[in-house]
C-alpha cells in the first residue's frame, strides 16, 4: 500500500474517545493506515497527561490497537495506563498523537482548572520532546450540550483555548474548527455515536495530514 503517510509511524495515546471498538481507536487508525503509516493506539479511559507519565489503576477499561489489528480491551480492575516513553521505546514512531482533552477540562467545575491543566500537559509533553518525536495534541470535538457529563459548548471551548497555549512545541489541532456545535452526534453529550466517530475519523486525519509534523516527513512524490 502506498499513500502521503507510507513510511511515517504514528503512536497514539488517548483517555475515552480512544478506550473501545468503533471509537477513535477504529475510525481514526483505519483512516491513517489507509494513507500507507503504521499505527499503534493505546486508550485508558478517564486518564489525564500525568496518567501517562506515571502508570495508573483504570478501573474503567483500557483498549490498545496495532495497526490493522483487532481492538484489545480490558475491562478488568486491574487494567492500567501505559508509560509514554515506555511505548515510544517499544513502537518508535516518528509521531505521537495524543487525544486527551475531556478528562482535563473541568466540566463539572465553574471554570477549566489552569493551573492544575498546565501541570499536566507540561509533564506529558516533557516526557515526549525529551525523545526528540514529533508530537500532535489532538482537541475534543463539541459534543452535545445537556448531556450528564456536563459537557457544555461554552465550556469545551474554554478548554479548547487553553490547551491551544500550554502543548508547544507539540502541534495543536483544534477539533472545534473542524465541525459546527452538536454536528456529531453523541450518546451522552460527551462520547460519540458510530456515526459521530466516522465523521470525527474523517475529519481528524485529514487535520493530522496538514501538519507541519507530518508535511516533514512525507515522501516525495514520484516523477510522472
Amino acid at each position: 500500500m502506498t499513500g502521503i503517510l507510507t513510511g511515517i509511524g504514528f503512536l497514539i495515546i488517548g483517555a475515552s474517545q480512544f478506550a473501545h471498538n468503533g471509537y477513535l481507536i477504529s475510525t481514526l487508525q483505519d483512516r491513517l493506515l489507509a494513507q500507507g503509516a503504521s499505527v499503534a493506539t493505546y486508550g485508558a479511559c478517564a486518564t489525564v497527561p500525568g496518567s501517562w507519565v506515571v502508570p495508573q489503576l483504570v478501573t474503567c477499561g483500557t483498549a490498545v490497537r496495532i495497526d490493522g489489528g483487532p481492538v484489545k480491551e480490558d475491562r478488568s480492575k486491574t487494567a492500567t495506563s501505559w508509560a509514554v516513553t515506555d511505548l515510544i521505546h517499544q513502537h518508535h514512531p516518528q509521531i505521537v498523537i495524543i487525544g486527551i482533552a475531556d478528562t482535563i477540562a473541568g466540566y463539572g467545575a465553574v471554570e477549566v482548572p489552569t493551573g492544575w491543566v498546565r501541570e499536566q500537559v507540561r509533564s506529558l509533553v516533557d516526557k515526549i520532546t525529551a525523545e526528540k518525536v514529533r508530537c500532535i495534541w489532538l482537541g475534543t470535538s463539541w459534543g452535545e450540550e445537556g448531556g450528564p457529563l456536563g459537557k457544555t459548548f461554552a465550556k469545551v471551548k474554554a478548554a479548547s483555548d487553553l490547551l491551544a497555549t500550554l502543548v508547544a512545541p507539540c502541534e495543536y489541532i483544534d477539533t472545534l474548527k473542524l465541525e459546527t456545535p452538536g454536528q456529531w452526534p453523541t450518546i451522552d453529550g460527551q462520547h460519540h455515536t458510530a456515526v459521530g466517530y466516522r465523521l470525527w475519523g474523517d475529519a481528524a486525519s485529514k487535520a493530522i495530514m496538514e501538519t507541519a509534523a507530518v508535511k516533514a516527513l512525507e515522501q516525495p512524490e514520484a516523477p510522472k
